[in-house]
């Protein structure tokens, strides 16, 4: 019966030689010949029976195929190092946490500091991206995901109510001095893609069917809107929980005071397999996390 899993070598070399996007330069940190990367590449695309990198003279790319394939491989090749570690180490309490990027950079890592001081015995490991969890690899703890909350058979619990309103910086409004909902459309805004609020959403709560007729700016982050908004660039319509940090070292203010501006939601959820909750590890960061959340 053919194995589901292809050789550790193969994988290793795919990894380096998407993360360098060189055969040369992938051979050289695995140390072996740009030759023996090539063929492990060849081996490991037989094996899986799609083409992984777009090769020419100049350079190796990967194709749409590889980007998906490494999105997940990265994260159980970092997820086995981190294991091995633990082993080498004689760490036995370990805890393996997937969120979206913009939660885990703006409001997880930042309190992280908390959890290591309530919980030192436990090794956590942190991992981001856009991409869902598959808890069948069994690979991950707990997901902390974005979105509207559709997934049957797992355990789903909100992080945080939020309060999705419009942001910008204090020079920002300054210059614009905006008073009514209407001035919106005469100022550059900043669009979140993948927000659950959209700019539409927004001035439909206000009564009105008026909509932006264009954006100056639009990511697919809320970091990045955040970022952008901070800059000055713009309005950006995120979530004061996600922009705390920002709010409380007002680098942005909300653009109105008054709370009913605000559109409420639940966004943000921790999600995991029942059976997970029951380990003391993920039953110790659930508290703890709430507890975070209660705070904020």
């Amino acid at each position: 019966m053919r194995s589901s899993l292809p050789p550790l070598n193969c994988l290793l070399a795919f990894e380096a030689v998407a993360r360098r996007l060189s055969f040369t330069t992938a051979g050289a940190e695995l140390h072996l010949t740009a030759s023996a990367i090539s063929h492990q590449i060849a081996r490991l695309e037989e094996f899986l029976g799609v083409r992984l990198f777009e090769r020419n003279a100049r350079n190796v790319e990967l194709t749409r195929a590889g980007a998906d394939y490494l999105q997940r491989v990265g994260v159980a090749l970092a997820t086995l190092g981190a294991a091995t570690d633990s082993a080498r180490k004689g760490v036995r309490s370990t805890l393996h946490v997937h969120s979206t990027p913009s939660f885990a950079s703006l409001w997880l890592m930042p309190r992280l500091v908390g959890f290591a001081k309530a919980w030192p015995g436990i090794a956590l490991s942190l991992s981001a991206s856009a991409q869902h969890s598959d808890f069948t690899a069994a690979l991950i703890d707990i997901d902390i995901r974005y979105g509207v909350p559709n997934w049957p058979q797992l355990k789903v619990e909100a992080v945080f109510d939020e309060q999705i309103t419009p942001l910008a910086s204090p020079d920002f409004l300054r210059r614009h001095r905006i008073a009514t909902p209407e001035q919106l459309l005469q100022v550059p805004l900043i669009q979140s893609m993948v927000s659950v609020v959209q700019w539409v959403d927004w001035f439909g709560e206000r009564g009105s069917d008026r909509v932006p007729a264009g954006f100056a700016y639009r990511f697919d982050r809320a970091f990045m809107a955040l970022d952008a908004a901070v800059q000055g660039l713009g309005v950006a319509l995120e979530s004061t929980s996600i922009a705390a940090a920002h709010l409380r070292e007002k680098r942005l203010r909300p653009v109105f005071r008054d709370a009913s501006f605000a559109v409420a939601v639940q966004a943000h959820f921790l999600v995991c397999p029942a059976r997970h909750a029951q380990r003391p590890e993920v039953a110790h960061f659930l508290e703890w996390i709430r507890r975070e959340a209660r705070k904020a």
